[in-house]
């Protein structure tokens, strides 16, 4: 049986990821991303996550299904999961309290967006898995 509810709203688009231990991976992306439990199923060692910010996102135990091939660590190589939040700093914070390694430290990075560039503050590490996860606030846009 599940515990919680779903998301009022769904977004468009949420990352379902597999992971090789629940609860350490539960406690990666809601003690240190953020997150919080929309709703679970304990007994399948499934989660559907919600951040403040907005992004969702699901998580559930590696069971040998919908794997298209052979599954070794870091998994998702060449998929970088980005969450947006309203205060890096304080998401690096956490990292650092955490002890975990930096992928690239806080740093900020103005990208073209065709026909402006838009700047945003971020960091990179990689979660118990080894995915590859992007943290970033969005800090303005300016001419080319």
């Amino acid at each position: 049986m599940g515990t919680g509810a779903p998301p009022a709203t769904w977004a468009s688009h949420a990352t379902e990821i597999m992971v090789s231990d629940y609860a350490r991976s539960l406690s990666f992306w809601t003690e240190i991303i953020g997150f919080a439990v929309a709703f679970s199923r304990p007994a399948q060692m499934f989660a559907c996550l919600a951040h403040p910010d907005g992004a969702q996102m699901m998580m559930y135990q590696r069971d040998g299904g919908w794997e298209t091939g052979p599954l070794q660590q870091p998994f998702g190589r060449g998929v970088i999961i980005q969450v947006y939040v309203s205060d890096v700093i304080a998401a690096a914070a956490r990292v650092t309290d955490a002890g975990l390694p930096f992928f690239e430290p806080l740093h900020e990075k103005w990208r073209d967006w065709g026909d402006r560039q838009g700047g945003q503050r971020e960091f990179l590490l990689q979660d118990p898995d080894g995915y590859l996860v992007m943290v970033a606030q969005r800090i303005g846009e300016r001419a080319l």
